[in-house]
C-alpha cells in the first residue's frame, strides 16, 4: 500500500477531470451537504454552500468565472452547538435548514441527543436573496421541542412546498436515533410557513401499533429520513433514503396525508445509512447511496447501487457504481465510500442526465460513472485533490458535489478544503 498512489493522501489523482480553482472560503472551508446554485436577475451565478458545523452559517459564492470563485457573503451561526448542513434556492428564495447539537463524539449518542433536544434555532429559515449578497430572513419555521434536533436535509424545488428530514414538537419517538421524520412545510405565503404534512416509519413512534423496528447488531445509525426527493415531472411521489429503513417511496397526492408504496431494505446484511435515493424516471431505475460515516474503512462496504424500479411497488437492485479498491483508499485518512450523488436538480441552470452519475466520496473524491448499462456501470471520471490544508482526517473528504448547465463540478471538503471548481472531459 505504501508504494500505492492511491493510499497517499498528499497525491492529487485524475482522470478525464482537471482542477479549475479552489477557494478555501476565507478559512472556513468546512462545507456540509447545502450546494446549489443561483441565477441572479443580473446575469451572475451564485453557488450557495451550507457549512458542515460553526461558526459558520452559509456562504453565497460567485462562480459566474468558474476559475475565479469569490466569496460575496459569509454569515454567522447564532450559537456553536448549531448547524446549518443543508439549503435549497428556487429564484431568490433560499430555505436554510438548523439542526441543534450538543455534548462532544457522536451527535447520534443518546446522551447528546437528550442534551441537545430543545435548543433553538431549530427547523429552517426562509432567506430573501435577491441581493445575494445582503440575505434578508423572510421567516423561521420552527420545529424545537422536547425531541426534536430540527431540521438535517431539505427539499425546495417548486417554491411552494419545502420536503424535510426534521424533528417536531409532538413526535416523541421510541429510539432517540429516530429524531427526525419527513414533513411537508407549505411556503407559499413565506412570512407564515405552515406543516402540511408528516410521515414517519411504522413503529418508530411512542404509541405506534406496529412492534417496535429491529436494530442493525452492529452498526444503528436509526430510522430517519435523509435525503428527500419530489421531481415536477412526477409531484405525486416523495423519494427517501431512510437510513437503517433503507428506501422508502411514498405517495402524497394527498400531503396531509401520505402513503407508503413501497421499501427497499439492504442493511442487514449490509452496514445501513440509506442516504440517498434518486429516481432515473424515464428509464424506471433509482440510484441509491449508502452514507459511509465511519473512519478507516471501519464500516466497509458502502455502496451506491442501481435498481430496478419499473415497478414501483418492488424495487429490485440491479449492480453497485464501482468503488475504487478499499485495499489502497481504506487507509488513506477519514471516511471512504459512497455519500452523496448530484440528484438532476430540475433547473435551467442545472445538468441533467439519466446515463452520467456525479458522486462524491469522501476520500476517493467525485468520481462519474457511465450507467448507460445499468447491469455493467463503468467508471469514467474522477479527481482526488491532495489533503487539503489543516485537513483533521489528513485526507480529501468530498461531501457533496452539483454539477452546472456548464458541465463545471462543483465538490465540496467536508473539512477545510473549501469549495473545488471541475471540469470534465467527457
Amino acid at each position: 500500500m505504501a508504494l500505492n498512489p492511491a493510499s497517499q493522501a498528499s497525491r492529487t489523482l485524475a482522470l478525464n477531470m482537471k482542477l479549475l480553482a479552489q477557494n478555501e472560503l476565507d478559512g472556513h472551508g468546512g462545507i456540509g451537504e447545502g450546494c446549489t446554485m443561483q441565477m441572479t436577475r443580473d446575469g451572475r451565478r451564485v453557488l450557495w454552500l451550507a457549512h458542515e458545523s460553526a461558526p459558520k452559517n452559509f456562504t453565497g459564492v460567485d462562480v459566474t468565472d468558474p476559475r475565479n470563485p469569490k466569496v460575496l457573503i459569509q454569515t454567522e451561526l447564532p450559537h456553536n452547538e448549531v448547524r446549518s448542513n443543508s439549503l435549497e434556492v428556487v429564484g431568490d428564495m433560499m430555505v436554510v435548514c438548523y439542526q441543534v447539537r450538543g455534548g462532544k463524539g457522536n451527535p447520534n449518542d443518546p446522551n447528546n441527543l437528550k442534551q441537545s433536544a430543545g435548543r433553538t434555532p431549530a427547523g429552517f429559515d426562509l432567506f430573501d436573496i435577491s441581493t445575494p449578497e445582503k440575505p434578508k430572513l423572510i421567516s423561521h419555521f420552527d420545529a424545537s421541542g422536547p425531541h426534536s434536533l430540527g431540521a438535517h436535509c431539505c427539499w425546495f424545488v417548486d417554491g411552494e412546498f419545502v420536503h424535510l428530514s426534521c424533528g417536531a414538537p409532538d413526535h416523541q419517538p421510541r429510539n432517540a436515533k429516530d429524531h427526525q421524520i419527513y414533513r411537508t412545510v407549505d411556503v407559499r405565503n413565506p412570512s407564515k410557513p405552515v406543516e402540511a404534512g408528516r410521515w414517519w416509519y411504522p413503529g418508530t413512534k411512542e404509541g405506534d401499533a406496529e412492534p417496535p423496528v429491529p436494530r442493525h447488531p452492529k452498526f444503528d445509525g436509526g430510522y430517519r429520513p435523509h435525503n428527500i426527493s419530489v421531481y415536477p415531472e412526477r409531484p405525486n411521489r416523495a423519494y427517501m433514503g431512510y437510513i437503517d429503513g433503507g428506501v422508502v417511496i411514498l405517495d402524497i397526492s394527498d400531503k396531509a396525508h401520505p402513503k407508503e408504496i413501497s421499501r427497499l431494505k439492504i442493511s442487514p446484511p449490509f452496514n445501513g445509512m440509506s442516504h440517498t435515493a434518486m429516481p432515473l424516471l424515464g428509464r424506471g431505475l433509482m440510484v441509491l447511496a449508502d452514507e459511509c460515516n465511519k473512519d478507516d474503512g471501519v464500516d466497509w462496504p458502502k455502496f451506491n447501487w442501481i435498481a430496478d424500479m419499473s415497478d414501483e411497488t418492488n424495487l429490485v437492485t440491479l449492480s453497485t457504481l464501482p468503488l475504487p479498491p478499499v485495499e489502497a483508499f481504506g487507509k488513506r485518512g477519514g471516511r471512504f465510500g459512497a455519500h452523496n450523488v448530484y440528484e438532476n436538480y430540475p433547473a435551467k441552470h442545472a445538468f441533467r442526465s439519466e446515463e452520467l452519475i456525479f458522486t462524491s466520496c469522501f476520500n476517493a473524491g467525485i468520481r462519474v460513472y457511465d450507467i448507460s448499462n445499468q447491469y455493467q456501470p463503468r467508471e469514467v471520471a474522477y479527481f482526488v485533490p491532495d489533503a487539503p490544508a489543516l485537513s483533521p482526517k489528513g485526507a480529501i473528504q468530498m461531501n457533496d458535489v452539483y454539477v452546472d448547465d456548464r458541465n463545471i463540478v462543483y465538490a465540496v471538503d467536508r473539512f477545510s478544503g473549501g469549495l473545488y471548481t471541475l471540469e470534465t472531459n467527457l
